[in-house]
């Protein structure tokens, strides 16, 4: 397992020593002592630990949701600036919609 798996708190096995996650890429040592972890370092799971959760599944939306949502919304937001507003959100607006492919 490696390092970004683990929540904050876990506690695992690295170069022979027991650790526990204290950072992105950091471990304290049971003396108390920080240890550097590199992201391709491969850590030993601790017997009686919780293995790491599983990745969460990547999530997915409907684009012309999307942009109804945003057209609702951007239509609300014209009606409450002014016109330099106006011309400032249209522009936004032409943005993200180029940017939605």
């Amino acid at each position: 397992m490696k390092l970004n798996q683990l929540p904050l708190g876990a506690r695992f096995e690295y170069q022979g020593k027991i650790l526990t996650k204290t950072g992105p890429m950091t471990g304290a040592t049971e003396k108390g002592g920080s240890v550097f972890i590199p992201k391709f370092a491969v850590l030993k799971p601790i017997d009686g630990e919780a293995p790491p959760p599983p990745p969460k599944a990547a999530r997915s939306v409907d684009a012309d949701a999307v942009l109804a949502a945003f057209e609702a919304y951007h239509g609300t937001a014209m009606r409450l600036v002014d016109e330099s507003g106006r011309m400032a959100l249209a522009a936004a607006r032409a943005r993200f919609i180029a940017a939605m492919g």
